[in-house]
C-alpha cells in the first residue's frame, strides 16, 4: 500500500488566474496592433501572463529543458529501431552535444538537465547529478510483467516532484519536459490506449528512429498486451505507472504534477510526455491548464492524446526525435509571445470608449466564450477527461505529500 496519497493534488492545484488573464486580454485591447492579428501569440502571451499572476508579462529568462531517462525492457521483443538498454548511450550523447536537443539547446542559450530514472547502465558511467535519483536498472518488460513494484513507483513519483520543487526553488521560470528512452513509446502507447479506451493499433507509432513494418506488428503487439495487463488497475494511476508505465514516465508524471502545485508552466514535447500528462489530467483535472503542446510529432498516441485533453499544439513540424527537441523549438514561439505582450504600445481609446476589434482566433477557452481547442492552456470552463470538485481548498498535504513551496520531498 502506498503512503502517497494522489488525491492531494486536486485540492493543491490551482488554474492559472483567470482575472490576470482578463486583465491581460483587456492590455491587449489597448494595444497599438489590432488584437487577432498576432493570431494565437495573442493567446500564448495572456496564458503565460495568468500564469506568472502579472500583467504585463515577464519575459521567459530562465528557461531549462529537463529529461527523465530509462530503460524499457519491452524494447527486447525488436520494438525499437534501437537495441534494448540503449538509453544511456542517448545520455552520454546528449551531455557530450551530440544529440539535436543539444545543439537547439545551445543554439537557444537554455540549459540542460538530464535525470536517470532507469537506464540499463552502471551508475558510475553517469555523472553523480544524472544518476543520483535513480529508482532501479531498466524496467520490467510490460508485455508480461510489471515495469516497477509500487514502492519503486512511488519512489519515481517522488523523485519527479522533489526535481520540480528543485527547479522552481532555482529560478526556473518555465520547463521544457523531454524524455530519453528506448523502448518508452511503447509504454506511453499503453498509458494513452488504456485511458482512452481505444485499441493499440491506434495508438501505435513508428518512433523517434522509424521501425518497419514488422518491428511495428511486434510494438503493436507488446501495446496489446500490456493493454490487457492496465485495464484491470485503470483506477489507481500510481499503479497503472507501475503495471505499464515504467521509472522514467512516473517521474515524468509526478513532475508535471508538481510543477502545477508550484505553479510554473511547463513545455511538452513528444508522445511519452502527452501519455505523463493524459495520467496527471486523471489525478488532477486543473493540471493541464499549466501545460503547453509544443509541437505534432506525427505519433499518432500523442495526437489521441493531446485531443482528450483538448490541447492543439503550436507547431507541426513531425519531429519524432524527443529528447524535448520539438518542445525546444517552441520555446521561442514563446518568448516571442511575452515579448510582443509586454512591450507593444497601448493606444488611447476612441469616442465610444473601448476600441473594438475583429474577432480573435481563440487558442484558448475562456469565460467569455473563445472556442474550439487551445494552444496555450485552458482557463475555467474546460471539458475533458477529468474528475470535477468544487474550488481548490488550498489545504497543506501531509509532509510525504505534494506541497505548495518549500524544500524537496523527503525521499
Amino acid at each position: 500500500m502506498s503512503s502517497l496519497n494522489l488525491d492531494d493534488f486536486t485540492d493543491l492545484i490551482e488554474r492559472p488566474d483567470g482575472g490576470v488573464r482578463r486583465d491581460a486580454e483587456a492590455r491587449r485591447e489597448r494595444q497599438a496592433v489590432p488584437p487577432g492579428s498576432l493570431g494565437r501569440l495573442d493567446d500564448l502571451g495572456e496564458w503565460l501572463s495568468a500564469a506568472q499572476s502579472a500583467v504585463p508579462v515577464r519575459p521567459v529568462v530562465r528557461p531549462r529543458v529537463v529529461l527523465f531517462a530509462g530503460d524499457h525492457k519491452v524494447a527486447e521483443l525488436g520494438v525499437s529501431a534501437r537495441p534494448a538498454g540503449g538509453g544511456g548511450e542517448l545520455v552520454r550523447e546528449v551531455l557530450e552535444g551530440g544529440r539535436p536537443v543539444s545543439v537547439l539547446a545551445r543554439r537557444l542559450d537554455v540549459p540542460v538537465r538530464v535525470v536517470d530514472m532507469a537506464l540499463d547502465c552502471e551508475p558510475e558511467t553517469l555523472p553523480a547529478e544524472v544518476a543520483g535519483h535513480r529508482v532501479r536498472r531498466g524496467g520490467g518488460r510490460i508485455d508480461i510483467e510489471d515495469a516497477l513494484t509500487l514502492e519503486e513507483a512511488e519512489a519515481a513519483f517522488r523523485a519527479g516532484m522533489a526535481v520540480a520543487d528543485e527547479e522552481v526553488d532555482s529560478g526556473t521560470d518555465l520547463v521544457v519536459l523531454g524524455d530519453v528512452s528506448v523502448g518508452g513509446t511503447t509504454a506511453a502507447g499503453v498509458l494513452v490506449a488504456a485511458l482512452c479506451g481505444t485499441d493499440a493499433s491506434v495508438v501505435t507509432g513508428r518512433g523517434g528512429l522509424p521501425i518497419d513494418d514488422l518491428a511495428w506488428m511486434r510494438k503493436c503487439a507488446a501495446i496489446r498486451d500490456a493493454l490487457r495487463r492496465a485495464r484491470p488497475v485503470l483506477g489507481d494511476q500510481l499503479q497503472l505507472l507501475a503495471t505499464v508505465g515504467g521509472a522514467d514516465l512516473t517521474a515524468m508524471t509526478g513532475f508535471l504534477l508538481q510543477s502545477a502545485v508550484r505553479k510554473m508552466p511547463v513545455i511538452l514535447d513528444g508522445v511519452v510526455t502527452a501519455a505523463c500528462a493524459l495520467v496527471g489530467q486523471r489525478v488532477a483535472f486543473r493540471a493541464p491548464d499549466w501545460w503547453l503542446a509544443a509541437h505534432d510529432s506525427g505519433e499518432p498516441g500523442q495526437a489521441k492524446a493531446l485531443d482528450r485533453m483538448a490541447m492543439e499544439p503550436l507547431l507541426s513540424q513531425g519531429v519524432k526525435v524527443g529528447e524535448g527537441a520539438g518542445g525546444l523549438l517552441a520555446l521561442p514561439l514563446v518568448q516571442a509571445a511575452a515579448s510582443l505582450a509586454a512591450e507593444l504600445p497601448e493606444v488611447s481609446a476612441g469616442p465610444g470608449g473601448r476600441r473594438s476589434s475583429p474577432g480573435r482566433r481563440g487558442a484558448g477557452r475562456t469565460s467569455g466564450g473563445r472556442g474550439g481547442r487551445r494552444a496555450a492552456g485552458p482557463v475555467p470552463g474546460r471539458a475533458g477527461g477529468g474528475r470535477s470538485s468544487g474550488g481548490p481548498t488550498g489545504s497543506p498535504a501531509g509532509p510525504a505529500g505534494p506541497r505548495r513551496s518549500g524544500r524537496s520531498p523527503a525521499r
